[in-house]
């Protein structure tokens, strides 16, 4: 269910900062987002996801975190969005999170998730690609940065120099010169 509320009363935004709640929530141009925490299969996906992409990432020297603020630069926290990972050169990366550019951010999907209108503002940021993933079907698409929009094309990131597919299981697998992971949705460990 989505709420709209013209003017959040400070004393839910406490309760929500004292009890961690806030830790997902997004600012959408000075409009607060207030976004639920990840499901425990969400979260175990963006894991082992993690797992796999990290070190290829960190050998093209780029940083790698998992729900790291992505913030539009100079606005202070007015502005910014939370990939459930994000991939950045250092110069990007700073103690608050990712300004601008991003090489790759990966959204996983959740159900009424805001995944698709996000990418305006990832194109404006300069993503290069953006990885979408359904955590229970596997699905994927890969969107390109392109004359400063978003496209959906080819599941082979030139940034980490992998490529993407659905597999029985159902599995994303990732395959990179030498090697390839599967990663499974629900439980299932990386094989």
């Amino acid at each position: 269910m989505k709420a709209v509320m013209l003017e959040v009363p400070e004393d839910l935004l406490a309760e929500r900062r004292r009890l961690g709640a806030d830790r997902w929530d997004e600012m959408w141009d000075g409009v607060l987002h207030m976004v639920p925490a990840p499901s425990g299969p969400h979260q175990r996906f963006a894991t082992r996801l993690m797992m796999v992409l990290f070190p290829i990432a960190e050998a093209k020297g780029l940083v790698g975190s998992h729900e790291t603020e992505l913030y539009r630069p100079a606005v202070g926290r007015a502005d910014y969005r939370i990939p459930d990972l994000v991939f950045a050169r250092p110069e990007h990366s700073t103690e608050r999170g990712v300004e601008g550019r991003a090489e790759l951010a990966v959204e996983i999907r959740s159900p009424g998730d805001e995944t698709y209108d996000k990418l305006p503002f990832y194109g404006e940021m300069e993503v290069q690609e953006l990885l979408v993933v359904d955590p229970k079907t596997c699905a994927v698409e890969l969107f390109t940065l392109a004359g400063g929009v978003l496209r959906a094309g080819a599941l082979r990131s030139e940034a980490l120099g992998v490529s993407f597919a659905t597999v029985d299981g159902p599995a994303l697998r990732v395959a990179w010169a030498g090697g390839a992971a599967d990663v499974h949705g629900g439980t299932a460990p990386i094989s």
